[in-house]
């Protein structure tokens, strides 16, 4: 297997040692990750690839805390996620994860400053302070013009720059794009990708997980799951 180079003198912002994740789908016991052990580092830029069935979402879904594993550890931001009860892996999320979706998940009654400001109500902030966070997330993806806009007055590009400034507005310690451009046609996915590159560049750890091969370019490093277990982890010279 290859191995990707890590700043051994920077503590890891993901930390993942033996993780193991098994579901039962009838009589059939299916081990969706077979002791998965993964270090990635602030201001990474990551793809997450692999087959169907190869354990990519499992994978996924055990970084942006959306379940837990069976066996193993995880460590994110140095607190220990893997034992932690639903209530505080809802905040854990909210605090230090933003994620982006291949459908955009938007509420499509509110506008995109209401769409934005959502994590900042859950997470309890002044409405004076949302607001003023939300208009400065728009305006980094380019949105400043769209604040009163719904979902159904924008494009597709247009949507998915609201879902990433709804992921960037708390601050994030990584965001988390699952499929980011799969909804999207290609001109509209390049821009959305060099959206990307440009919050990378500025400092935000971004976790792509694809299996577009043109996308995964984008990243720095590209890790490849086989069966439930890394079969490659490179880097590349972007």
């Amino acid at each position: 297997m290859a191995t990707a180079l890590t700043n051994q003198h920077v503590a890891p912002l993901i930390n993942i040692r033996g993780l193991t994740r098994r579901y039962q789908m009838g009589d059939t016991a299916i081990v969706a990750l077979r002791g998965v052990n993964l270090s990635i580092y602030p201001n990474e830029y990551v793809a997450i690839m692999g087959p169907s069935g190869s354990g990519k979402s499992t994978l996924m879904n055990m970084i942006g805390c959306l379940d837990s594993p069976d066996d193993g550890s995880y460590e994110l931001n140095g607190k220990t996620v893997s034992k932690m009860r639903d209530n505080q892996l809802a905040r854990i999320r909210n605090r230090e994860i933003g994620f982006v979706f291949q459908t955009f998940n938007l509420l499509a009654r509110a506008s995109a400053l209401h769409n934005v400001e959502l994590p900042l109500i859950y997470a309890g902030m002044s409405q004076k302070d949302r607001m003023e966070k939300a208009h400065q997330a728009l305006d980094k993806v380019g949105l400043t013009d769209r604040t009163s806009h719904k979902p159904g007055e924008m494009s597709g590009g247009q949507r998915q720059r609201v879902a990433i400034a709804r992921a960037l507005v708390t601050n994030p310690s990584i965001v988390l794009a699952d499929e980011p451009t799969g909804n999207l046609d290609s001109q509209t996915g390049n821009e959305i990708m060099a959206l990307f590159d440009e919050l990378h560049s500025n400092g935000q750890t971004i976790i792509l997980v694809t299996h577009e091969a043109d996308v995964a370019e984008h990243a720095h490093r590209k890790i490849v799951l086989l069966d439930g277990e890394i079969e490659s982890d490179t880097t590349t010279n972007n």
